[in-house]
């Protein structure tokens, strides 16, 4: 089951990324795809709020992976930017199955790359015009339409926010 959410501006991405937060569990794998400065760390920002970690969260572009522990006992947000690994091995490199288990890793630019990692993952495609900017005067400008698919047993049952996408 897919789910599709049109948001407005980055407020409404924080606030659905927070949602998801609510869902995610220590184990999660959540794989974001999208065109650059389409929302992606905006939504992890919110899954961090959410979560309750230690912030701020920050694109990972040039450290590709940051640790960011809970501050209320919960899972650490483990949070990769793959957009600048060129391989597998690169990949593997990061060791990220050691940490999976007791933290919600969410990787941006991922698909492709990281499903090994987890049967059972949130794919979450992140669409918006390419150079739009969030306009108050006209919220359509900057909408962004997620998509989210759960993938596995893990995510059979769950309600995803947005609206269901048939198909």
């Amino acid at each position: 089951m897919s789910t599709r959410a049109t948001l407005v501006d980055a407020e409404a991405t924080r606030a659905f990324g927070e949602r998801l937060a609510t869902l995610l569990r220590a184990g999660d794998l959540v794989v974001l795809t999208g065109g650059l400065g389409a929302g992606k760390t905006t939504l992890t920002q919110g899954i961090g709020a959410g979560l309750g970690v230690r912030g701020p969260v920050v694109s990972p572009t040039f450290t590709i992976a940051r640790v960011q522990p809970s501050l209320v006992g919960g899972p650490a947000l483990v949070h990769v930017d793959a957009y600048r690994l060129s391989s597998l091995a690169e990949v593997d490199a990061l060791d990220l199955d050691t940490s999976m288990e007791e933290s919600v890793t969410v990787v941006e630019w991922g698909a492709g790359w990281v499903e090994p990692l987890a049967g059972d993952r949130l794919e979450v495609s992140v669409e918006r015009p390419r150079g739009a900017v969030d306009d108050p005067a006209d919220a359509a400008a900057g909408a962004r339409v997620l998509t989210c698919t759960g993938v596995g047993a893990r995510w059979a049952g769950v309600v995803l926010p947005g609206d269901p996408v048939e198909g």
